[in-house]
């Protein structure tokens, strides 16, 4: 076992505390220790020292891993509002629409058509275009008061119809929609045009609705749309809804369509080439999906010089249920925790590694950490040894100096 010499290990110790005192007159600190954070507390909450700070599940990337994981689960508008509900909506009438009735007649001499109709430029009459009032109800004369809201325009002047029968002569009733107020759905967010539109009767769907509204003002691999209906709500990306046509379903009216802007990233940290300086940083997809290989080619790949190849690490909080599906056994968790911490480790010196890593997709923040390799940690070691030895020789010859001048000094003096 390698021992310093008794008098090094003074000298050093003697030199050390010198150089210490030194250098704590000369550094400056631009806030508070940690010692002085600690003991000026007023009260101190500790945890256990050798408990975890969350548990969590430790996965090896292997072929099972990826086909279970390795896609990223995604909303789906189709699956929350499809099948039926992904019919175009038939349209009613509603509170604020505003709309023209015309009643026609078989003959003259009818209750609106007069006995000199030949004067008249047909054998109709249009009344002036009138909005629904708020309880959903419009006047007509000689039918009164008609509900008109959450009915379709062919019930109406069907019941309209009905109600002139016994006074006109073979009525027809027609109502236009002169202005739509009721059947419009909410456009709001990163759009060029955020506004209210309204939906055509033959049908709109989401890009539809969209592109009425400007588009969106970001990039599509950066773009969410969230859908919003009743109590129901469902989010995907813009482009994945440009890539399957179920995903772009009819619109239906008092939708609520938010569209907004946010840029996917991934942290690295340990023994990356991030930004050519190694140091931990943060990365951006630059696209709606990114695999593992192509996150590590965008950390620049492992450092050769530090990097352990079979200890990279994916840090990600998932969906209990998923983990669930996937036969994960989850005792050691909460019933009710539906977050679960779970770390994916790589071994990247197997050589089918490369293979998962281009099918195992990484998550928005994400953390991908790769361990340093024994050897390194060696050498670091060995570099401390080498800088200590150094120094305690260095201050053993400064003592000598020392006590061959003070000799030559009082060989002077005498």
């Amino acid at each position: 076992m390698f021992r310093f010499p008794a008098y090094a290990a003074r000298v050093g110790i003697v030199v050390l505390s010198g150089i210490s005192v030194a250098g704590c007159q000369g550094l400056s600190k631009e806030g508070p220790t940690a010692q002085e954070i600690k003991s000026k507390a007023a009260v101190t909450v500790t945890g256990a020292r050798t408990k975890t700070i969350f548990d969590y599940v430790l996965i090896d990337v292997d072929g099972d891993a990826v086909n279970q994981f390795g896609t990223l689960p995604k909303g789906s508008l189709f699956g929350t509002f499809g099948n039926a509900k992904s019919k175009a909506a038939q349209l009613k009438l509603g509170v604020g629409d505003v709309v023209q009735v015309t009643i026609f007649e078989a003959q003259t001499g009818g209750l609106f058509i007069p006995t000199d109709a030949g004067a008249r430029p047909g054998n109709y009459v249009t009344f002036p275009a009138q909005q629904i009032d708020g309880e959903g109800k419009l006047t007509v004369p000689y039918a009164g008061p008609i509900n008109f809201a959450g009915r379709s325009i062919i019930d109406v002047q069907n019941e309209i119809a009905d109600k002139l029968s016994n006074r006109a002569i073979e009525p027809q009733v027609m109502i236009t929609l002169a202005n739509q107020r009721s059947s419009q759905v909410s456009v709001v967010g990163d759009v060029r045009s955020a506004s209210r539109i309204d939906i055509n009767p033959a049908g709109d769907r989401i890009i539809d609705v969209l592109a009425r509204a400007g588009g969106p003002a970001s990039p599509g691999y950066e773009t969410y749309v969230t859908l919003e209906r009743g109590r129901s709500k469902s989010t995907m990306y813009f482009d994945d809804i440009l890539s399957d046509a179920n995903e772009n379903i009819f619109v239906h009216p008092d939708d609520t369509i938010y569209v907004y802007r946010e840029a996917e990233s991934f942290l690295a940290f340990g023994a990356t080439n991030s930004g050519n300086t190694g140091a931990s940083t943060k990365i951006d997809f630059g696209s709606s999906h990114i695999t593992l290989a192509e996150g590590i080619a965008k950390m620049g790949g492992l450092d050769d010089t530090r990097a352990d190849a079979k200890k990279v690490f994916i840090y990600r909080v998932m969906d209990r249920d998923q983990l669930s599906h996937a036969k994960v056994d989850l005792k050691r968790f909460a019933a009710n925790q539906k977050s679960i911490p779970v770390i994916f480790q790589i071994d990247f010196r197997n050589p089918s590694a490369y293979f998962a890593a281009q099918n195992f997709s990484l998550a928005n923040k994400d953390i991908v950490y790769v361990d340093n390799s024994g050897s390194y940690e060696l050498t670091k070691f060995l570099s401390l040894v080498t800088n200590v030895t150094s120094t305690v020789t260095n201050s053993a010859n400064a003592v000598s100096a020392v006590r061959s001048g003070r000799e030559a000094v009082r060989n002077f003096n005498d």
